[in-house]
């Protein structure tokens, strides 16, 4: 193994114990976690409430995949069914994949990217965590006084007429969009101002270049949702035609205005999902990333992108046949971005020193299931494939092929990489390696088996079945008990790493970018001394990593 020099930029000590103090030990009790202002500690506080948002939405799925075992009822009804899925789709979309990367990881490792001491608004940082939890708990409200049956999009007019809890879990997710909008604004002040001297525009991290294109669009596209859920509020309680035809209301309004935010924040869960493979996939080729710039800007393509094609959802809702024959041309253009990252990533991985740890695994994964997802888009993209496979089981597996196999996969491999970072401490690379064996396998059982239901006409959203889809259903169900394990292992191995996993050291993948260069887990303020782009890790011009 080639010797790698770590330029250490912050080893603060303790003058009784000697012991390296870090933002997990230098102060303690619940008010220093509850009323911190450190970028670090508020990253762990999103990971905790996210990663509850997702043990409670893997629930609700795996109820799901239980009653579809077999065609006739197993153990709910029709009308707690359609609570399941709606719970569902809704815990997973607003409170987990959305946040996720950004608040969590991007708030944990961002600031350290770029040699910042901190976000720019450390008290809107901790502002934004606590409107997260106020708009979560009216959504827990909603799951515990009754539910709501809508569906995660809550289209109108069913949304205005039924007797659930809508109200509740609508606000719920209106409150949800503030924290997104504060930390998309924080995001893009940070990046602009407090960048290390030296570190240009063209020197950052890829993972802070898809941080900033998703700011923008948290930005832009979030009040969009806001205005169009506070009118279907309106309209449930002051009876305001707005969306219900019944009371002079237009309910494609509401699909144009929930689709308009919806195709956006689809980028706004993948893209910094990208930015994380690029990352990864850099430190664990031990190349510099094929393609630097073509990659950035890719971002800030999609992000563009992905305002222009949200009418691709509502080729059957009525609209001009001429509208859909444009949203369907611009939807293939969409793929051209995101062609151009894979291709980089494929070129960066030519020739390189891969080193297949736990890491590079959940990339592998993403590299094969988001290219089914994409492609899968590209076909549904297409007026007449699309009218033939719409509202069929294809959309839900495309649909998790793009969130669970890009995003979700881009989480856990920046969760192993990051993991080292925040405590110090590795994981089992042992039983890592079968999780992601487990929950690749499981994956595909579920997912790609619904695609195949979907080209035979099985309709989405259906409790009950007909006798011949029973074999390709409980094949399906299968696989997602085969993922939950491959779930429960890996909460168990990195809660395990964090008490008795071994010492990290400061950089266990000989990465080059800041973060790395500092002890594990970071100091509270970062930074001893103001780090130097010029002459530091991550000059792509002047420093090439060295093959392992």
């Amino acid at each position: 193994m080639a010797e790698h020099k770590v330029k250490v930029y912050s080893t603060k000590t303790c003058p009784w114990c000697h012991k390296v103090k870090d933002f997990l030990n230098e102060k303690k009790g619940w008010k220093s976690w509850f009323l911190t202002f450190d970028h670090k500690r508020i990253g762990l506080l999103y990971f905790y409430s996210i990663s509850t948002a997702f043990i409670l939405g893997g629930i609700f799925a795996i109820g799901l995949r239980l009653e579809l075992f077999s065609p006739e009822r197993v153990f709910m009804g029709a009308e707690m069914y359609n609570q399941f899925f709606t719970l569902h789709g809704a815990i997973m979309i607003f409170l987990f994949i959305i946040p996720s990367i950004p608040a969590a990881l991007g708030n944990f490792v961002m600031p350290l990217m770029i040699g910042a001491k901190d976000v720019a608004f450390p008290r809107l940082n901790l502002a934004s965590w606590y409107i997260y939890i106020f708009g979560a708990c009216f959504a827990v409200y909603a799951i515990v006084s009754g539910g709501v049956d809508t569906g995660w999009t809550f289209y109108s007019p069913y949304s205005v007429k039924t007797s659930t809890h809508v109200i509740p879990m609508v606000f719920g997710v209106f409150v949800l969009g503030f924290s997104s909008i504060l930390t998309g604004l924080n995001f893009i002040v940070t990046i602009h101002k407090l960048r290390a001297p030296g570190m240009t525009w063209f020197k950052m991290p890829l993972f802070v270049w898809s941080l900033y294109a998703t700011a923008i669009l948290q930005v832009l596209a979030t009040p969009i949702l806001a205005i169009t859920l506070l009118l279907l509020i309106v309209e449930r309680t002051a009876g305001i035609g707005i969306f219900d035809p019944a009371m002079g209301g237009d309910p494609v309004l509401f699909q144009h205005f929930f689709w308009f935010y919806s195709h956006p924040a689809v980028y706004i869960m993948i893209l910094p999902g990208m930015g994380i493979i690029s990352e990864v996939i850099s430190a664990m080729c031990h190349k510099k990333i094929f393609g630097y710039k073509a990659i950035a800007f890719s971002s800030l393509g999609i992000a563009f992108m992905s305002f222009l094609v949200w009418g691709h959802h509502m080729f059957l809702s009525g609209q001009s046949e001429y509208s859909s024959m444009v949203f369907a041309f611009l939807t293939f253009f969409v793929g051209i971005p995101s062609g151009i990252k894979i291709f980089n990533w494929l070129a960066t991985m030519y020739r390189g020193s891969i080193d297949l740890r736990a890491p590079m695994l959940y990339v592998l994964s993403f590299l094969f299931l988001f290219s089914i997802g994409g492609l899968t888009g590209i076909f549904l993209g297409a007026l007449s494939v699309d009218i033939h496979l719409h509202d069929t089981y294809f959309i839900v597996a495309h649909f998790h092929y793009v969130m669970v196999g890009g995003t979700v996969m881009a989480i856990l491999a920046g969760i192993h990489y990051w993991w080292p970072k925040m405590w110090g401490r590795m994981y089992s690379e042992f039983w890592a390696r079968i999780c992601a064996i487990l929950i690749f396998v499981g994956f595909n059982m579920t997912f790609f088996t619904q695609f195949i239901l979907g080209n035979h006409g099985m309709p989405r959203r259906y409790y009950t079945y007909p006798d011949l889809y029973q074999g390709l259903h409980g094949f399906s169900s299968v696989g997602s008990l085969v993922m939950a394990l491959g779930f429960v292992i890996m909460g168990v191995y990195l809660v395990h790493a964090v008490f008795k996993g071994k010492p990290a050291g400061s950089n266990p993948w000989l990465a080059l970018t800041f973060e790395w260069q500092m002890t594990s887990p970071p100091p509270t303020g970062n930074f001893d001394k103001v780090p130097d782009a010029v002459n530091g890790p991550y000059d792509y011009d002047k420093i090439e990593a060295k093959n392992v």
